[in-house]
């Protein structure tokens, strides 16, 4: 059972997308949370 290397090449550009969006939404949520409680110094 061999991998199609053309469905890796186009779905890792979306997922490596999709992941960095992730980090930053979070990063971005995290200081939300921080500021609300007081702490974003």
């Amino acid at each position: 059972m061999d991998i199609d290397f053309r469905v890796v090449a186009v779905l890792a550009p979306i997922a490596l997308a999709a992941g960095w969006a992730g980090f930053n939404i979070f990063q971005a949520a995290l200081g939300q949370v921080q500021e609300m409680f007081g702490n974003g110094e």
